[in-house]
């Protein structure tokens, strides 16, 4: 099943979306919007199935074609956002590429950050900035959207905490990055807005793709029109995604509707290229001693989608420019 939000308000409005996510009923009369289906999800879950299994055996009468320029992210504002960094593989380019050691715990006790979730963005919503000079770069990633998850809960506790997958482009402003970690107290203006491809979906959509633990696809991520990469979301993976949760819920009860990232996708494999402009700078620096690809200016664009095995869109694509930031009138 295939979740979707058409921009209404600060939550959007709930619709089930098509497997080709062509079409879409709307779901308005189950749950005002995902956020609310999530707070009900065991109740609410089972009607939005019956719509699904309508639409796709095509009696659903009030369908309507789906455009991605109608769309908000699937949850335009959610209660809490999390991001791990679990390909630390990822984590040891960066440090190598500035000469430093990674602690050795970083390989068993995994990085994770809380960030803005008040203000989420849809899938072909600009990436907004005042500057060039911000150091504007793309991080592509799988999320996962969860039910309530208790205080100390266990991996499996965790696992089955989870109702929904995500495509994630989280945007990351580099040159602001490094004078806030200096402080020791995480992020805030590195870390701006955070994009969603249009549907969120049931981890049994997937199919042989997901294991319960991670999902088996490559990411896509083009960068005006041309190939940046395919890492594959699976491999080398180090923590997965009921580890992260666990994490997450060591010393605090996670509320249904929680949307937690799992980082930037990174394999070892330099092959299938990198879903971040700062890991391919970061390979250059190795390499070459100096980083030569740019990070974004005004006017790029950017494409991230996941394609499974028929080659069919998954989560729909993220599609963005970059574009000067303008403060709305009124």
């Amino acid at each position: 099943m295939k979740l979707a939000s058409l921009k209404a308000g600060r939550d959007g409005c709930l619709v089930v979306a098509s497997d080709d996510l062509a079409r879409a009923v709307s779901a308005a009369h189950v749950a005002r919007s995902l956020r609310d289906a999530l707070d009900r999800w065991d109740r609410v879950r089972p009607q939005l199935q019956v719509l699904a299994d309508e639409l796709a055996a095509g009696r659903a009468g009030d369908a309507f074609a789906l455009a991605p320029e109608r769309l908000a992210a699937p949850m335009p504002r959610a209660p809490q956002w999390l991001d791990g960094s679990a390909y630390v593989n990822h984590v040891e380019l960066v440090r190598k590429a500035r000469g430093a050691e990674m602690p050795a715990s970083f390989w068993t006790d995994p990085l994770m950050y809380q960030g803005g979730s008040d203000r989420l963005l849809g899938p072909r919503e600009d990436i907004a900035a005042v500057s060039e000079d911000w150091g504007i770069d793309f991080e592509a990633e799988i999320a996962v959207v969860l039910g309530d998850v208790p205080m100390g809960a266990s991996v499996a506790e965790a696992a089955a905490a989870i109702r929904l997958l995500l495509l994630v482009n989280d945007v990351s402003l580099r040159n602001l990055i490094p004078a806030e970690l200096a402080k020791g107290f995480s992020f805030l203006h590195g870390k701006p807005p955070t994009a969603f491809a249009p549907a969120a979906v049931t981890p049994e959509t997937l199919g042989d793709a997901w294991d319960g633990a991670r999902l088996h696809l490559p990411v896509s991520i083009h960068l005006n029109g041309e190939r940046f990469g395919a890492p594959e979301a699976g491999q080398d993976m180090t923590f997965d995604f009921p580890t992260l949760v666990a994490h997450a819920a060591k010393t605090r009860p996670l509320s249904a509707g929680t949307i937690l990232g799992a980082g930037t996708v990174s394999n070892v494999d330099r092959a299938r290229g990198s879903a971040c402009i700062a890991e391919q700078r970061m390979l250059e620096q190795i390499a070459g001693g100096k980083p030569r690809t740019p990070f974004l200016r005004f006017g790029d664009r950017v494409r991230i989608d996941v394609l499974d095995a028929a080659g069919g869109s998954v989560f729909g694509a993220i599609e963005q420019r970059v574009v000067p930031y303008r403060r709305a009138a009124g």
